[in-house]
């Protein structure tokens, strides 16, 4: 691959950067007070890999607002050790430095301030309005902190000044209601902005690199990309800062700021190019959902952009640099944009995760650099050719065991070979690929098309056993909050599992309608909702949840669904809280939870999306004659994919 940009080295002010690859600040509730092994370890892992340049996540200047971390004394002693970590790999470390607004409470839950009293998009708490004592100490806090950052070690900062935090609060007439010095034109409501960058760069002086991050809002009527352009000229005019870091969207659209794989590689760059080409003597950072170093250095080469980031790329495969300065692309594995971990680990597990890559701030403990090879190599035999099966036999292979790996179908990648065929999943695909090709070119014995049973397993004699069958949906229509009230109908030709609906040869349901029923909560009802949807139906969407697929939160996947639903042309209707009763010819009887009488809901195609079982029972057949045999996967228990990922991979590092 010719990359004739991306390794170009990059000056920031005095900081010479060795090439044009960044990895923005992104939330990993890694680091709760002080900075510690798994965060070291994840930069560590990062620098190691060859990234450019790092920008740690967003750090509290001020106790009156939370995210991660504050920039405290613990903080600098923490950067020390962070910087002496990474330091011999030549990855430079600057620090975004954060005031939330009123998006999210102080340190203690105290409330925090904002410049007016609206309402946060993303809490609802209306924030404390800012007088001028409270908008002193908070510029005079940057600056602290930005000085506790110099004095650590650290390379630079930057100040966050987009995605609807403080300094936008101030900039966005939609929050900006104030009646003095702070409001006005759109110069005089950036004045609390240029006191913050006067107050920074009078503390760590004309050597030390700032930047600011900057971003439209997403809102009608809020910071439009031109306003932005405006403030981002006025900013470079003044000589305050080096470098801008120029992103999209705020509250009012959380899933702006990190779409998923139904958008486009680069989605933010047509957005933001008013502002882009405004700035024209600093260099100028990019972001928005970019996969590969090939992407980054087209965007470089059309000068669009002087460095571009690759945060979730990142996340999936710390060595995607190092990889692709030594020609293995190939061997780079794939964001597939799903926010599973990376985002919604934040919101269900308390901190970031990462579907595809189980070692993703784990890596003190399940970094690849220590998986070694086994002291007494063992044939090990593999039992289903899905994400865990294959992750498994990656791995297991890697520490030097005879793998061999058995899948009953055609086809390696279980259920996302049929989940990639849905309506903006294709880029599912790009992982089952990836696994291909890293257990072929290790050499595992892979066997298609093999229905294996207890006595096959047993004739191969392995020293150890990995089954990872998957699960199936037991077609009776049982629901967790009624298991003893089954609907009747469920055996109708026109009745589907999740996986029937894609795989069926549907013909044109335009002017027909369809009802879908999760119990689940999970991706699997959208994607039918989005099948049917496509095929013309007019769509139903019935779950026992609070809301629709709760499982979700937090990834934007929902979000977007939701959106591009309620926009089709046939209709869409969403009913919460409610339970199947009867499925019939054309329609289905649904009931509210706790309600008596049922409603009848016009339904041509009916798709029934229930909890699985998992296909243990090779399993529980041979456990007692293979003392080494463990289930992965949704053999295990049936969840999704980043449970089957973290699961094969802990059965190959630990059989």
């Amino acid at each position: 691959m010719s990359l004739t940009r991306v390794w170009e080295p990059i000056k920031i002010n005095t900081l010479e950067i060795k090439n044009r690859v960044v990895r923005c600040a992104n939330t990993t509730t890694m680091f709760p007070d002080s900075v510690n092994d798994d965060f070291i370890a994840y930069h560590k892992a990062r620098a190691r890999g060859g990234v450019g340049l790092t920008i740690l996540e967003a750090g509290a200047v001020h106790p009156n607002s939370q995210l991660a971390y504050a920039i405290n004394d613990n903080a600098v002693r923490g950067f020390e050790k962070l910087q002496a970590a990474c330091s011999p790999f030549g990855m430079k470390i600057m620090q975004q430095l954060w005031h939330g607004g009123h998006n999210l409470p102080g340190f203690g839950g105290t409330m925090p301030w904002s410049c007016s009293a609206t309402p946060s998009a993303l809490t609802g708490i209306v924030g404390v309005p800012m007088g001028q004592p409270e908008i002193d100490e908070v510029v005079a806090a940057f600056g602290t902190a930005a000085k506790r950052c110099q004095e650590a070690g650290l390379d630079g900062v930057e100040i966050h000044g987009g995605h609807g935090y403080l300094i936008q609060q101030f900039l966005s007439p939609l929050t900006n209601k104030r009646e003095d010095g702070y409001n006005g034109d759109l110069l005089q409501r950036a004045r609390f902005l240029v006191e913050v960058l006067q107050s920074v760069r009078k503390s760590v002086g004309k050597d030390f690199p700032v930047g600011l991050r900057m971003s439209t809002s997403s809102a009608k009527g809020g910071t439009s990309a031109e306003d932005i352009a405006i403030v981002a000229k006025h900013i470079e005019s003044l000589g305050l800062i080096d470098f801008f870091d120029i992103s999209y969207s705020d509250y009012f659209l959380i899933s702006g700021m990190t779409h998923t794989m139904a958008f486009p590689s680069g989605y933010q760059l047509q957005l933001n190019e008013p502002i882009t080409s405004a700035i024209t003597k600093l260099p100028r950072i990019v972001t928005g959902r970019y996969r590969t170093l090939e992407e980054a250095d087209q965007v470089l080469r059309d000068g669009y952009a002087d460095m571009v980031s690759l945060v979730r790329a990142h996340i999936a495969d710390p060595e995607i640099v190092k990889k692709t300065a030594e020609g293995r692309v190939e061997d780079v594995r794939p964001c597939i944009a799903c926010n599973q971990g990376c985002v919604g680990g934040l919101l269900q597990f308390g901190r970031m995760m990462c579907a595809v890559n189980p070692a993703a701030g784990l890596e003190q403990h399940f970094d690849e650099t220590l998986i070694t090879k086994a002291e007494q190599p063992k044939k090990v035999m593999i039992i289903g050719g899905g994400p865990a099966g294959m992750e498994a036999a990656r791995v297991a292979s890697l520490r030097g065991h005879k793998v061999i790996l058995c899948e009953a179908g055609a086809k390696l990648g279980g259920t996302l070979e049929i989940a990639k065929r849905a309506p903006h999943m294709h880029i599912l695909g790009d992982l089952v690929d990836w696994l291909q090709r890293q257990v072929y070119k290790l050499g595992v014995d892979v066997r298609l098309n093999s229905y294996v049973e207890a006595d096959d397993v047993l004739k191969e004699a392995p020293d150890a056993l990995i089954v990872a069958t998957g699960g199936v949906t037991v077609p009776d229509g049982r629901q967790m909050l009624c298991p003893g009230e089954l609907p009747p109908g469920m055996d109708q030709s026109h009745v589907y599992d999740p996986a029937g609906v894609v795989l069926a040869n549907l013909p044109s349901l335009k002017g027909k309608s369809a009802l879908v029923f999760d119990d689940v909560g999970r991706y699997q009802a959208i994607a039918a909702a989005e099948h049917l949807a496509k095929a013309g139906a007019a769509v139903t969407f019935v779950t026992s949840h609070n809301s629709y697929a709760p499982k979700m939160y937090g990834t934007s996947r929902d979000n977007e669904s939701m959106r591009r639903l309620n926009q089709g042309e046939a209709g869409f209707r969403l009913m919460v809280n409610s339970h199947l009763v009867e499925i019939g010819k054309d329609h289905c009887q649904v009931r509210g939870i706790g309600v008596t009488k049922a409603e009848r809901i016009a339904a041509d195609v009916t798709v029934v999306v229930t909890s699985q079982v998992p296909v243990r029972d090779l399993y529980d057949e041979l456990r007692e004659k293979i003392p080494a045999a463990v289930l992965a996967g949704d053999a295990l228990s049936p969840r999704d994919l980043m449970a089957a990922m973290h699961d094969g991979h802990r059965a190959g590092r630990t059989i």
